[in-house]
């Protein structure tokens, strides 16, 4: 029997029956970019820092981790291959992780989690220096720190905001997201050539102590917000879903709840599919690029220079990819889901991916395909990132921080595994080209489109709202 989801506390300030607040300068400011109200703009701009922070340390890591594994004998396809290693071990960090967030707060939970992260980069950054081949270590590394990382601070942000909240200000914390990964990028694409990569594993461990304190300091705001507001009925009841005075959750497992809940179960699908088909289009990318790069240099492909070459168009890649989603972010993203809601606002990116796809079988050259990762990414980083963290806002606690996270990060690296299957497969066996993986892609988007429009109605009927 399918599981009702509760819905969560309004935090403070946000219930029906609070007078409303005068807007000062920093509220009239960032008003400018979504429909920011009294007293709203300096928890928004926070977690707008927090997850800028988060994301610049996340591409420092992941534009030097392109060419740490692909100038590796066979690098594409181990790329691929290595996402199964993700998920595996997922399984088990998972089940963890809920048993951890039972047991204590939500602030500790987070600092707990950013601390052994920051651990393992300065791990890294020392077996480096001797010499030890790290590439697909830190290639699962990475996938692993970046899906956990970043649902973690997202089920934070649901945790702090009301339905109708978010989706008014999801959007300017979401910019941070742009910009930041705007900044990781593009220092990392200016420097990689001068320094090498491994010194970016400490900038990124800087920024990720900087999170830490920016967690910190808004959990201290958010509380004393909440010891000053009187409680409703509605507060009491979600308190079923954090009995301690702390903010502790209950037992269950995240993979519990999804499977537990068809709501929850149909948003991991969809972060898998999504991930299925965004994998096997970098897939398409990386192969080109390396196999341009050996066809011009022949025998030199391999060593220091390559790894440097490929990381400076990952870097410019990327920088782009950020610059639009920035774009997309500050000026579209808030008023697409204010007069089209959240059900439109997931069918955009399915359907431009489905024209992409499409016309990529046919057009198989390396300019087009970086112009359809160009227009899928700036999409799915901005407007399709905040739609579906938006979906989480109508459920209970225990959802945001435990079935996120297994949505978030199994589901998401199943979906590398299916797609390190399709390459093995189509590869080995079948002799496959882009043009078709490019039309599997397109078959898998029409499924994408489908699951997406059962969503956007269950959050509908969930949140009483569009």
């Amino acid at each position: 029997m399918e599981k009702r989801i509760s819905h969560p506390a309004s935090p403070p300030g946000s219930t029906p029956e609070s007078p409303a607040r005068k807007k000062n300068l920093l509220d009239r400011f960032l008003a400018i970019f979504a429909d920011v109200r009294g007293g709203e703009a300096l928890t928004a701009l926070l977690l707008m820092l927090n997850i800028f922070c988060l994301l610049a340390a996340y591409y420092l890591l992941k534009t030097i981790r392109e060419p740490l594994i692909l100038t590796m004998p066979g690098g594409a396809e181990v790329k691929s291959y290595a996402a199964a290693a993700i998920a595996g071990l997922l399984i088990i960090l998972v089940p963890l992780y809920s048993g951890l967030a039972s047991h204590v707060s939500r602030v500790k939970l987070i600092n707990g989690v950013t601390l052994f992260f920051i651990a393992c980069l300065l791990a890294f950054f020392a077996l480096s220096r001797t010499g030890v081949p790290i590439g697909v270590a830190f290639f699962i590394w990475v996938g692993i720190f970046n899906l956990m990382t970043i649902a973690q601070l997202w089920a934070f942000a649901n945790d702090v905001y009301t339905v109708e909240q978010g989706k008014r200000l999801f959007a300017i914390v979401g910019f941070g997201a742009s910009l930041g990964a705007i900044a990781g990028s593009f220092a990392t694409g200016q420097l990689v050539d001068t320094y090498g990569p491994y010194p970016f594993m400490l900038g990124a461990a800087v920024l990720l102590g900087a999170c830490m304190l920016l967690t910190n300091i808004i959990n201290i705001r958010e509380k004393k917000g909440q010891d000053a507001q009187p409680q409703t009925p509605g507060d009491v009841a979600a308190e079923d879903d954090a009995p301690a005075a702390d903010g502790t959750m209950k037992g269950r497992s995240g993979f519990l709840l999804v499977f537990a809940d068809r709501y929850l179960l149909f948003i991991g699908i969809l972060m898998l599919l999504v991930n299925l088909v965004n994998t096997t289009g970098e897939y398409i990318l990386g192969k080109t690029v390396v196999n341009l790069y050996g066809a011009s240099h022949g025998a030199a492909a391999g060593g220091l220079d390559e790894k440097k070459v490929i990381g400076e168009f990952y870097g410019n890649y990327f920088t782009l990819v950020n610059i639009l989603s920035a774009l997309i972010q500050a000026f579209l993203v808030s008023r697409v889901l204010k007069r089209f809601g959240v059900r439109v606002a997931l069918l955009v990116s399915p359907v431009v991916a489905l024209l992409g796809y499409t016309s990529m079988a046919f057009i198989p050259f390396l300019f087009f395909i970086r112009s359809v990762k160009l227009a899928e990414n700036s999409l799915d980083y901005s407007l399709q990132n905040t739609t579906r963290n938006a979906l989480y806002l109508p459920t209970s606690r225990e959802a945001k921080y435990k079935a996120k996270q297994a949505n978030d990060t199994f589901f998401v690296r199943f979906g590398d595994v299916i797609s390190a299957g399709l390459v093995f497969a189509g590869t080995t066996w079948l002799g496959f080209a882009p043009k078709q993986f490019a039309l599997v892609n397109a078959a898998l988007v029409v499924l994408w489109l489908i699951l997406a429009v059962a969503i956007g109605r269950r959050f509908k009927k969930l949140a009483q709202t569009d």
